[in-house]
This record gives structure tokens, sequence and C-alpha cells, in this order.
């Protein structure tokens, strides 16, 4: 069954605030297996001209996820979860996230479109301070195998 084009454009706000601690950031770069110390050490993360350590680039997925989980898992946007491949994950920065930023994000379904017999589907999560202050928007795209045949008939 063909993702519910009504649904572009729909948008998925994290229900909570979310706090960006030095040992979720400790965590997330063990995770990744980066031992960059900007990640780890707040001494080494001022001399490189933060005001505490920073986030990998990568660690916003973390947020991104709780929206594109909403959107998933809503049964009216008809999206057969065990044909989803991940695509693509982008990150359009207007500065790094860093210790003790409080992080309000919003998930909103941007693209869903046909590519051979396969549907595509992007995901931008903006996330920004209370007050306002873009940080990053999070890209992510994912392919639903084998969907558009039925949006084609």
């Amino acid at each position: 069954m063909a993702i519910n084009r009504d649904f572009l454009g729909r948008e998925y706000p994290a229900p909570e605030l979310y706090e960006v601690t030095r040992g979720k950031i400790r965590e997330f770069a063990e995770a990744i297996q980066d031992a960059n110390p900007i990640y780890t050490d707040a001494a080494t993360a001022r001399a490189a001209g933060y005001t505490d350590v920073i986030a990998p680039p990568t660690f916003p997925i973390i947020m991104g996820m709780a929206g594109a989980g909403q959107a998933i898992v809503d049964p009216e946007l008809r999206l057969d979860f065990s044909m989803v491949v991940h695509r693509e994950q982008r990150f359009r920065y207007s500065r790094p996230m860093e210790a003790g930023d409080l992080v309000h994000c919003v998930t909103r379904i941007s693209d869903i479109k046909a590519l051979g017999g396969n549907e595509l589907m992007t995901l931008d999560s903006e996330m920004s301070t209370p007050g306002g202050e873009h940080i990053v928007t999070a890209l992510n795209t994912i392919v639903v195998r084998g969907g558009a045949e039925d949006a084609e008939h």
C-alpha cells in the first residue's frame, strides 16, 4: 500500500525538551568510538572556543528518532516498516550542539515520492532552543521497497 500523500507537511513535535548533558555526549561518542576529546573534556572544548563539550555531528539523530518514530507508527500514514531501508542522513548546522543546551525538536514529513518501484520519504527534524535559536536540522530519508507499485495503480 502506498504512503499516504496527505501526510506531506505533517509535523510531530517532541513531547518535551531534550537536555544535552556531558554524560549523554560522552556515551554517544563512546558508542560511535570517536575519541576526540572535544566531546569529553571541557578544558579541551574551551581551548577550541566552545563554552563546554560539544556533541558529535551525528548526535542529533537521537532527538530526530523520537519524531520519526511517531510518524512511522501512525497507521494512517500506511508505511510498511517491514519494507523500509534507511537511505540517507544529513545535518544542516547553524552552530554546534553543546552540553547544557535545551533542545526543542519538531519532525516534519518534507517529501514523499516514487522512484523506480520504490517510495522515498524524507523527514526533517528541526532542533532549536526554547528561545527559537536554530541549532541543526537533521534530514532523514527512508526507502519503502516496492511501495510505489501500489501508488501507480
